[in-house]
């Protein structure tokens, strides 16, 4: 089968290297693409934000399969726009790419469902965000309500960092649209893992964990046992999910 990967970053290089091992793939296209990525597909010079220019791509040449890699598509609602043309294509629809989408409605559901997660507050009006840092506790997490490439969480130890954090965010606008809103979160230690699912609404299969490094010095100053404690943790966790998940239904799971 013909393949389409939109994107052009890191991820879509290793979706287009795993799709390269696959005996059913036949060609893998990309779009933009990038340097490395043109090694094994091929590059179309199209936006990821150019839904009517990828869903002409993909009916020029036949593709089979489109797999969207980049958060900004598919919270503008890139799946939707293929699947109302009859295409077939990998990625979660506008109404649930959401979650990615704005940390304050993730932080929304999360209360309602009793899904365990840091305390927290969301302002959209940056003089009220200003009175709220004057009084919370400190150190304190602002993030970006939006899409911000990674780089709209600020972990502030003191109120002068957090009230340049409000004025870098919502009135220098240095992340666009994306800090119309701020999520002011309580600050939590620990270690982070991401344990992700394939869902198609009544199975679930568990993708293996990851960690994401924020300090890698802690790491390089005491390599072995960092990497081991990392490894027994996360197993333990995994092998949790995984059981929960084989005993719980997705019925089961939205009405938590």
């Amino acid at each position: 089968m013909k393949v389409l990967v939109v994107g052009g970053g890191g991820r879509e290089h290793a979706i287009c290297e795993c799709l390269s091992r696959s005996k059913r793939v036949s060609k893998i296209y990309a779009a933009p693409g990038n340097a490395g990525i043109a090694g094994i597909a091929e590059c179309a010079d199209i936006s990821v934000m150019d839904f009517e220019g990828l869903i002409a791509l993909v009916k020029k040449e036949g593709i089979d399969l489109s797999i969207i890699g980049m958060d900004d598509p598919l919270c503008a609602g890139i799946v939707d726009a293929f699947e109302k043309e009859g295409l077939r294509v990998f990625g979660p629809r506008k109404n649930a790419a959401i979650l990615e989408g704005s940390k304050a409605f993730s932080k929304d559901l999360m209360k309602k469902y009793s899904i365990p997660t840091a305390e927290y507050e969301c302002f959209d009006d940056p003089d009220k965000a200003g009175q709220y840092l004057e009084n919370c506790k400190y150190p304190t997490v602002i993030k970006a309500d939006g899409l911000a490439l990674g780089k709209g969480v600020y972990i502030c130890k003191d109120k002068n960092e957090a009230l340049e954090a409000l004025k870098e965010i919502m009135i220098d606008k240095k992340h666009n649209s994306a800090g119309d809103r701020i999520v002011i979160e309580e600050f939590m230690e620990g270690r982070e893992v991401s344990v992700l699912s394939f869902v198609d609404g009544k199975t679930i299969k568990i993708m293996s964990s990851a960690q994401d490094h924020k300090e890698p010095m802690i790491i390089m100053r005491d390599p072995i046992p960092a990497v081991w404690e990392h490894s027994l943790r996360v197993l333990s966790i995994q092998k949790r999910w995984m059981n929960f998940a084989k005993s719980t239904s997705i019925k089961e799971l939205s009405m938590r």
